[in-house]
């Protein structure tokens, strides 16, 4: 997956994502600047395979929150 971006954008995006109260596709893309979609591939492409963190998901009152989790049990990726 390539994603245009700085670091400076991928370091915001897994800060938001090992906050406790993780995080939601649209809080990172505005964060970021970047489209939905472009999320969604650094989620799977970069947060899940290249870095191997355990990236889970669940519903929540403000759509689908995403988070890391520190312990290492597989868990589906639901976009």
């Amino acid at each position: 997956v390539h994603v245009q971006g700085s670091g400076r954008q991928q370091a915001q995006i897994l800060a938001l994502l090992r906050s406790s109260s993780g995080t939601t596709i649209d809080a990172m893309a505005k964060a970021t600047g970047w489209q939905r979609h472009s999320v969604r591939g650094f989620l799977s492409g970069v947060v899940r395979n290249k870095l191997g963190l355990n990236l889970v998901s669940e519903a929540g009152e403000a759509g689908r929150v995403y988070r890391i989790r520190d312990r290492k049990a597989s868990s589906v990726l639901q976009a």
